[in-house]
């Protein structure tokens, strides 16, 4: 897709050769970004949906126009447009410009991620070979931002909630970084792409199976990183107010909203790259279907895994109490580390010994 875009660029021969390809990159990510907007946006509907068939509630189902309101599908617009034309108060004694800076820094580096992340085998804007190494840095930034909105607030709870958040967020990272040691190590790759490549041959060849561990250490680590339930303390009302982002409102909290969902479409992306073989189909390889669109592997599988991750998320918000902090911290640093620990020298072997069929050099 991206290919074509550039070829279809270059019809413009007569623009100088540098706004061609400022125009084909504006392109890319104008792309990119809108249907992730879209996403992130009615996320929020299907969290209220599901949660509320969960718990034997209806949840939106008023606004709209025509047939959409049916279904409540206006929910999200009504909710962008409400928080668009909200006041922006500043609290007096807050720093103004790490205060509106932090959202900004919240939101950034989870769109700025998406640049490396491949929805198929030629369809990524950039495709570097470090790519993996490029989200976990870019990730890793977005905790100072809910830092600065803690401490810029000049106000008790959020900098308590912000201190809570971070703490939580570094502890996480160092067990999911430890699980995708795990996949660097079966893949002997970097870049995304190749790492979906390795996994070739259906379901039973992609890495859930022997990095299972990881697979399910990663994941819940990625709940506790975007600060969902049932490991939201530091957003919990019971205990500290909002959390870190009690003083905003209108769209500076908008933005923090948004981050937190980006977030998760984000996590789940990845999970279904890594561990779930991503574009590729279950059915690789079956005999009986042949070439029929089940055995092909297509953008539609990706999203389909995608959205299994993201039902999760709604599912565990819908179901598990909210943990205490002290139980959070010691589930990050005395299992998930250990654990990781260990299965990276099992993966070890198994790549040295070329266990089949993951790891089969042959």
């Amino acid at each position: 897709m991206f290919d074509a875009i550039e070829n279809w660029m270059q019809a413009f021969g007569w623009l100088p050769d540098g706004l061609i390809t400022l125009l084909i990159i504006l392109l890319k990510i104008v792309l990119l970004i809108a249907p992730l907007m879209g996403a992130v946006a009615y996320l929020t509907y299907f969290e209220r949906k599901v949660i509320g068939y969960m718990q034997v509630r209806i949840g939106p189902n008023r606004v709209g126009v025509f047939g959409f309101r049916v279904w409540g599908l206006g929910q999200p617009l009504a909710d962008a447009v409400k928080l668009m034309f909200k006041e922006v108060i500043i609290p007096s004694g807050a720093n103004k410009g790490l205060f509106l800076m932090a959202p900004v820094l919240a939101m950034a580096p989870a769109l700025a991620v998406w640049a490396v992340i491949p929805f198929g085998s030629e369809m990524v804007i950039a495709d570097i070979n470090a790519s993996l190494l490029y989200v976990l840095a870019l990730t890793s930034v977005g905790v100072y931002g809910i830092i600065l909105a803690g401490w810029a607030s000049n106000s008790k709870y959020p900098f308590i909630s912000a201190m809570r958040s971070a703490a939580q967020i570094v502890s996480y990272e160092i067990a999911m970084g430890f699980a995708l040691v795990g996949v660097i190590l079966a893949a002997g790759s970097l870049n995304l792409g190749q790492i979906v490549a390795g996994q070739q041959g259906g379901i039973w060849q992609w890495y859930w199976l022997p990095l299972l561990p990881l697979f399910v250490i990663y994941f819940i680590s990625g709940v506790a990183e975007t600060n969902r339930a049932p490991f939201d303390v530091a957003e919990g009302e019971s205990e500290i107010v909002a959390g870190f982002h009690v003083e905003y409102s209108g769209m500076p909290f908008a933005v923090f909203f948004l981050a937190e969902y980006a977030n998760m479409i984000l996590i789940a992306v990845l999970a279904a790259l890594m561990f779930m073989g991503g574009w590729l189909s279950p059915f690789e390889g079956v005999p009986v279907l042949g070439d029929t669109f089940l055995a092909e592997s297509s953008i539609v599988w990706l999203l389909a895994k995608t959205s299994m991750f993201l039902f999760l998320y709604l599912w565990f918000r819908a179901t598990f109490p909210r943990y205490r902090y002290d139980q959070i911290m010691r589930l990050g640093w005395k299992v998930f580390i250990p654990i990781t620990i260990v299965w990276l020298l099992v993966v070890g072997v198994l790549v040295i010994t070329g266990t089949p069929p993951w790891f089969d050099v042959a």
